[in-house]
């Protein structure tokens, strides 16, 4: 599945909108992880398990996302936007959002001036005698 950030798919017609689609979660801290991390933002530097945990939620959040897109029959996600929020304390909602699209086939030129569709598994090569 397709996932941009632009309005449009570069070369690529969009012929229906299909909706909004979205994908969520919420991650929470552990108390074992936040007395490591208040140690570390004491002294300085990236919070790596924070940063981790962060990164996996916007993967899951996005993979979600993809899947509702793939349920409504899209071939790509066009402006995809990313949001959090604290839901609790220690705890934070990831949001993956965009717009579920279908796009034309993929076209391409023969040097002749003619258009054909470009399918690798339609064609076959015929190696010249």
């Amino acid at each position: 599945m397709l996932s941009t950030t632009t309005e449009s798919v570069p070369g690529r017609e969009v012929v229906e909108v299909l909706g909004v689609v979205r994908g969520n979660t919420v991650r929470a801290r552990n108390v074992g992880r936040d007395v490591t991390q208040s140690l570390r933002n004491l002294v300085g530097g990236e919070l790596n398990s924070y940063t981790g945990l962060m990164t996996d939620a916007r993967d899951e959040a996005e993979k979600r996302m993809q899947e509702e897109a793939e349920a409504v029959g899209a071939d790509a996600v066009v402006n995809v936007r990313f949001t959090t929020s604290d839901v609790a304390q220690s705890a934070a909602e990831i949001l993956a959002y965009g717009t579920a699209v279908r796009l034309a086939d993929e076209t391409t030129s023969d040097g002749a001036g003619e258009v054909t569709k470009s399918d690798d598994a339609d064609r076959t090569d015929h190696p010249e005698e």
